[in-house]
């Protein structure tokens, strides 16, 4: 999940400079919105310890669309990065896109996945899935038991995100050969309704089989809708419809940037007819149209904030203190508020017993000494190494360039 510097700073795409190079900027309605996704997925999942006082369970109830915005930011912050090469007539390179990845999400998740393996009382749940199935990222698409009955389930959207980035560069590079914007909307369009029909195939020839009984609708659900990568793409494909409008139109785009606030209207008129299609639960087998209709309300919805976020004028725009830190700890604190909730609960019992605001306190305190920890002792050390290792081959290829230069 991107987030640190390429979150807080977005090539503009209302033109390009003399130079040919798109400006910086830094939004801090990414980072609200990255730190609204962060709070609300953790309150869903402190719903496990019945910790919240009562105001709060209206949000808990549904603090799972947290993950869908965060599959938005990341279509639209890593189709906007792997795009912009191509405004200056070259192709991105692989290798270094892949190795960039690798050196963000790796070492945190890594170090998390060594405390599940060796650290029985650091799960949230009793068991464990097959190791190499985290070592994969494969773990949302062979799910063999229930997944919450087993730790570190909520692995699956990291997984969802691997495959994209596995998926996206390779993609653009196809389609970047003859672009145009037809073929841009009728493969958002493509991936959108095709990611309906799907899931109803599944829902009616799987789910809702005469033949299974209604006990297990729901496991099947979790196992072949809501968790595989092929059922949960509508938020990466509306993300990455924005950078391509963004980075290839920004006539177009500098039209719609006036209507910021409208966005934002828009966009969470949106987010709640698609909770209205889940009754403000969780979506269920029960509610066809929740299954069907509401990831692509919410990808909208979602789509519409984040373009909001990063228009001028836009109320989104405005720096919210605080947003920014949790917007850098979110992935911290994604790998690791369930086990940390779960340690905090079983090590301060009387403390936490209580579904109140010191509980809450407790639960949150904890949950960002330990994100603080990752993110300083793991994250940030390996970030700056690879922010040294862009340098150096940026250096490399100016000294290349100036040695091949024939007038010296």
């Amino acid at each position: 999940m991107e987030q640190a510097q390429p979150l807080r700073y977005l090539f503009c795409g209302h033109g390009m400079t003399s130079n040919n190079e798109v400006p910086l900027l830094r939004f801090h309605g990414l980072d609200t919105l990255r730190a609204v996704a962060i709070l609300v997925v953790m309150l869903y999942h402190l719903n496990m310890y019945s910790l919240l006082p009562a105001v709060l369970n209206p949000i808990a109830s549904v603090g799972w669309v947290g993950v869908d915005l965060f599959f938005v930011l990341s279509g639209f912050l890593i189709g906007s990065q792997l795009l912009k090469p191509y405004l200056n007539g070259e192709v991105p390179s692989l290798k270094e896109f892949y190795a960039r990845r690798a050196y963000r999400i790796l070492p945190a998740y890594l170090a998390v996945l060594f405390l599940y393996l060796t650290v029985p009382s650091w799960r949230e749940a009793p068991g464990l899935y097959a190791p190499w199935q985290y070592f994969t990222f494969t773990w949302n698409l062979f799910l063999l038991h229930y997944p919450e009955a087993h730790a570190f389930s909520h692995v699956w959207s990291l997984c969802v995100e691997e495959h994209f980035y596995l998926i996206l560069p390779l993609l653009l590079l196809v389609f970047m050969r003859s672009p145009a914007v037809w073929k841009t909307v009728v493969l958002v369009l493509s991936i959108v309704l095709g990611g309906i029909a799907l899931r109803a195939w599944v829902l009616y020839h799987v789910v809702l089989n005469p033949g299974v009984p209604d006990e297990m609708h729901g496991l099947l659900m979790m196992k072949f809708i809501y968790y595989p990568t092929y059922t949960r793409v509508d938020g990466l494909a509306i993300g990455v419809g924005l950078a391509i409008l963004r980075t290839f139109r920004p006539s177009w785009w500098s039209r719609i940037a006036r209507h910021g606030n409208l966005l934002l209207l828009c966009g969470v008129a949106a987010v709640v007819v698609a909770l209205r299609l889940c009754n403000f639960d969780y979506p269920s087998p029960d509610l066809p149209a929740s299954i069907l209709f509401a990831f692509p309300a919410l990808a909208v919805g979602f789509g519409l904030m984040v373009a909001s976020a990063v228009c001028d004028g836009s109320i989104l725009k405005r720096r919210v203190p605080g947003a920014a830190p949790l917007a850098v700890l979110a992935y911290s604190l994604y790998l690791t508020h369930k086990s940390v909730a779960h340690v905090t609960h079983r090590m301060l019992p009387v403390l936490t017993a209580q579904a109140d605001w010191r509980s809450v306190c407790i639960y949150f305190v904890a949950c960002l000494c330990a994100a603080t920890l990752l993110y300083f002792a793991v994250e940030r050390p390996f970030l700056r190494l690879r922010s040294r290792r862009s340098a150096k081959q940026k250096s490399a290829a100016v000294g290349s360039e100036v040695r091949l230069d024939p007038a010296i």
